[in-house]
């Protein structure tokens, strides 16, 4: 079985102005590519310096930076909304496994006592007959 590794996603830096700029990425460190979520192309992934420079040029992308730049404070909103839902789907996910655990101990408590009752030697007293 092999590990399949899929291409980095491009975010964006913020710059000293707490403002997104663009960053082209060193692609020395990146192995399979980038891929930019601006939605200029779909499944695009850019895996050198110079194809990414020109991307990242170009008018949607400019206009994905700049948006991104006008939401940034629903950005941050969403990001604590998210973390608010993470936070109760693990709760949920520890009270699952825990409800799981606990009919994997009663489904083997009956398999136990369903094996003893098949297994029990059955008695006849032979003087009875």
């Amino acid at each position: 079985m092999e590990l399949v590794v899929e291409p980095d996603i491009y975010s964006p830096s913020i710059g000293e102005n707490g403002i997104y700029v663009d960053k082209t990425p060193c692609f020395n460190i990146i192995k399979k590519g980038v891929v930019c979520p601006c939605g200029s192309r779909k499944d695009q992934t850019y895996d050198k310096t110079s194809a990414f420079a020109a991307h990242i040029k170009t008018k949607i992308h400019q206009k994905w930076l700049e948006s991104m730049n006008k939401n940034r404070e629903n950005f941050y909103v969403e990001l604590e909304k998210a973390k608010d839902v993470i936070s109760n789907q693990r709760l949920i996910i520890a009270k699952l496994e825990k409800d799981v655990n606990d009919k994997h101990l009663t489904i083997n408590y009956l398999t136990q006592q369903l094996y003893k009752m098949n297994t029990t030697p059955i008695t006849i007293d032979l003087l009875d007959m």
